[in-house]
């Protein structure tokens, strides 16, 4: 009985090897060295070496005995903690430099010999930096920072809005399309308008150049019925933008002894004014 059972159990693996099951599991610390990051020999502001910014990528740092490595964070960001694996032969500190917007947060590192290994967890108010060091007798980087192609993709559309906006009003608008026909009544403030006209298509109300210190009026148009509804409008430069055409508006401002300034569309009348 027993070298039937012994007979089977040699059949059952000559038909199922247990090679033929076993599973090629992937290596931790490989699939954890795939975000790590080196020092690239091309990318350096004379001894600082900069990386490019990746979030979830490791960097590699190395540093000596003897010597401090800064790690230079974004000008501007704010640091929230530092974390280290092994904080009892490593000497960690943060400084920062410049003031107001130039302000920049720098973080020290320093061990205590040669042949040490740790990670470190940077965390600010914009994101979380994880870096990872070891120290040699040589061959220490004397600082190192980041470039970060996100950010200055967003900041240069901010720039090229903020450049859109501060174009003049009338660049772009053709003067026998404008319409100037309007009329300006009423109260005489130092902010009283200049003129007021259109293109069919917006009304532009132009303002002293005081109107930059003086409190500005909001704009109300004045129905049929003498009802008057505050209407949207955005400020640009010394104008008003309003994005319709109105026949009558009104520029009121005061509670007790309110100011009122009416502008209203009258014949046709194209071309200068």
């Amino acid at each position: 009985m027993r070298s039937r059972i012994t007979a089977a159990a040699a059949l059952v693996a000559a038909m199922y090897p247990v090679c033929a099951l076993a599973v090629s599991l992937p290596r931790p610390v490989a699939t954890e060295r795939r975000g790590w990051v080196e020092p690239a020999t091309g990318l350096h502001i004379n001894a600082r070496q900069v990386f490019l910014w990746s979030d979830g990528a490791v960097y590699r740092v190395y540093t000596q005995p003897g010597m401090i490595t800064d790690i230079a964070l974004q000008v501007g960001e704010a640091l929230v903690s530092v974390a280290a694996g092994d904080t009892a032969r490593w000497v960690i500190g943060d400084t920062t430099s410049g003031s107001g917007e130039d302000r920049r947060t720098h973080v020290l590192v320093k061990p205590f010999s040669a042949g040490l290994a740790t990670n470190i967890v940077i965390t600010t108010d914009k994101r979380v930096y994880h870096v990872s060091v070891s120290s040699a007798a040589s061959g220490g980087m004397a600082a190192l920072s980041w470039n970060y192609p996100l950010d200055e993709m967003i900041a240069l559309k901010r720039s090229e809005a903020a450049a859109k906006a501060a174009e003049p009003v009338a660049a772009g608008l053709g003067i026998e399309r404008l319409y100037f026909g309007y009329r300006i009544t009423g109260d005489q403030p130092s902010w009283r308008p200049v003129r007021a006209f259109d293109d069919g298509r917006q009304t532009f109300i132009e303002f002293p150049t005081s109107i930059g210190v003086d409190e500005a009026p909001p704009l109300f148009l004045i129905g049929v019925g003498g009802a008057a509804e505050l209407v949207n409008y955005r400020m640009r430069d010394r104008f008003y933008v309003v994005d319709r055409i109105f026949s009558v508006a009104e520029l009121r401002l005061g509670t007790r002894k309110q100011q009122v300034v009416r502008i209203t569309r009258g014949p046709a009348k194209r071309g200068r004014p």
